[in-house]
Order: C-alpha cells, then sequence, then structure tokens
C-alpha cells in the first residue's frame, strides 16, 4: 500500500481563474439582460428594500459622529458670538448714554442761549466743576472767576429760573450759594397779585419757606414768586419758586408756606451769571426822634456812659 499521497479530507472546487472567468461572463451576461431588457429593475429595487437598513447601520457612526462634530461647533461658536454680542450692547449702551447725556447738554445751553437772548443784562456762561459735599450746605464752584470779571453778589440763574448768587470769587473759581441753602433769603413778589414776601431757603434742596406771612395774605397755592427787585441784588422779574403747600392755622399769627425752586437747583450743570443790575442809591442811615420832638440823626455821643 502506497502511504505517499496525501489524504484529502475535502472534496477541491473549480481553481480561482475559472471562478474569475465565470463570474465575469455572468456579470456581463447580466449587464447585458438589464440594459438591453430591463429585467432586473424590480429585483433591485426589492434587493434595495434589504439593503437600505444594512446602509443605515453601517453608516450611523460616522453620522454621529459628524453631527456631534457640528453640534460642538455649533455650541462653541454661539458661545463666543454671545459673548461679543454682549460685548458690543456694553460698549453700545456706554456710548448711548453719552449721547443722550450730550443731548440733554445741548438742550440745556439752546434755553441758556435763549434766556440770554431775551435777557436785558449781560450774562456769562459757567459750568459746575464741584459740589459741597456738606449735605448741609448748598453751595456749587463754577469755572469762572476774576478772570472773568465775577463779582461777589452777582446773580446765577439757568433756563428755568433763580438758582443763587456768587459768595466768593477767586482767581479761576467761583462759589455760588444756591437758592436753597438755610442761610439765603431772595426778596420777592407774587406775580398773581404783587404781594411782596421774602423767599427763605430751608436746607432741603427742593424747599423753600415764606416766613412771616399773615394767616390773611392773599396767597394761594400754585402763585408764582418772581424776584421783586427790592434791595437791588436780584433783578426783578426772575421766576424763583411755587407754592406748594399753605397751612393756615388760626391759633398763629402767620401761615406756614412751603414752596419749591422753579430752577433746577440740583439738576443743571451749565449755569448763566447776571451782572449790570440797576445800582440803587445808599440807604440812609436810621433815624430817631429828638428830645425836641423832630426827628434827627442818632447822637452817638450821647450814648457814651
Amino acid at each position: 500500500m502506497d502511504n505517499s499521497q496525501p489524504v484529502r479530507f475535502f472534496k477541491r472546487g473549480y481553481s480561482p481563474s475559472v471562478q474569475i472567468a465565470f463570474f465575469s461572463l455572468l456579470s456581463l451576461a447580466l449587464l447585458f439582460m438589464d440594459a438591453r431588457y430591463q429585467y432586473l429593475g424590480a429585483l433591485r429595487y426589492v434587493l434595495s428594500a434589504f439593503v437600505q437598513p444594512v446602509q443605515r447601520l453601517v453608516t450611523m457612526p460616522s453620522s454621529v459622529w459628524q453631527e456631534a462634530s457640528d453640534f460642538l461647533y455649533t455650541q462653541s461658536s454661539l458661545t463666543r458670538e454671545s459673548a461679543r454680542l454682549q460685548q458690543q450692547h456694553a460698549l453700545d449702551g456706554s456710548q448711548l448714554q453719552q449721547v443722550r447725556a450730550l443731548v440733554a447738554e445741548n438742550q440745556q445751553l439752546r434755553k441758556l442761549m435763549d434766556v440770554q437772548a431775551h435777557s436785558s443784562y449781560p450774562a456769562l456762561f459757567a459750568e459746575i466743576v464741584y459740589a459741597e459735599r456738606d449735605v448741609f450746605k448748598r453751595k456749587v464752584l463754577v469755572n469762572k472767576g476774576t478772570q472773568a470779571n465775577v463779582q461777589a453778589g452777582q446773580v446765577v440763574v439757568d433756563a428755568a429760573g433763580v438758582v443763587g448768587q456768587v459768595t466768593r470769587v477767586y482767581p479761576w473759581l467761583s462759589e455760588i450759594t444756591l437758592i436753597t441753602d438755610k442761610d439765603q433769603s431772595v426778596p420777592a413778589q407774587v406775580l398773581r397779585n404783587g404781594l411782596r414776601t421774602i423767599v427763605f431757603g430751608s436746607g432741603d434742596i427742593s424747599h423753600l419757606a415764606l416766613r412771616y406771612m399773615p394767616v390773611s395774605a392773599d396767597i394761594q397755592e400754585n402763585d408764582v414768586l418772581v424776584t421783586s427787585g427790592i434791595d437791588g441784588i436780584y433783578p426783578p422779574g426772575l421766576p424763583v419758586a411755587r407754592v406748594s403747600k399753605i397751612v393756615r392755622d388760626p391759633a398763629y399769627p402767620f401761615a406756614r408756606i412751603e414752596c419749591e425752586p422753579l430752577a433746577g437747583v440740583d439738576k443743571q450743570r451749565f449755569l448763566m451769571i447776571l451782572s449790570g443790575a440797576p445800582v440803587l442809591p445808599e440807604r440812609p442811615e436810621a433815624e430817631v426822634a429828638g428830645g425836641d420832638g423832630h426827628l434827627g440823626k442818632r447822637n452817638k455821643a450821647s450814648m457814651k456812659p
């Protein structure tokens, strides 16, 4: 018995070259039949129904990765865009506030120029540069002083009315005491009937007071008070205040009358200093009755011991 021949457990098929030739001819035949007679269209349609889920399953990882990449890129892009827009919004808001401030200043200057055009007194524009830090003092400093011929006693107004009075002058600055200062008073009169009175500051930026007015005085709420021109300090006819509250108690001889200033004593930045007020004759000295019944000057020598 010859044992040199190997034992074959599996039956060997056709050679690879034969198989390639067979399947090539089969492919060509199928292509010819499909192109010529359209026999395989229905078969492709049926096979595509089975193949499509497999294609989706195979392409799912790449699709998921692409969608995740797009989502992450979009999210980071939106985050950067949101941060940029927030910065731009803050910048635009700051610029808008500056524009609004400039518009308000422009309107105020226009009103002051209109007041200057209709004023019969020379006027000088000034800008508030400092404010008194003491809450009990109503004073501000403006950027005009002796170099601009500002003098103590000159009246300061805005487009609405009297703001205060120059009380101290420096070379490049001037101190303005507001009419709401507790030590400030303005001779005034009621515009409706000409009743003379004096407006006193109360120390409160939004309140003025009329003191020593009889209960029977002809004064009403919403009456407008203007400067009377008495004493030659304030020019006549400048708006000062409006009566806001009147309390008449028969138990007291004087009424309690509160007013609110018409001028923006705590709001405006630009003011106008008036000059050239009329100079009144010097006030005569006080006189007393003499021993002989005639009026004469007080004899200072007789007052000595």
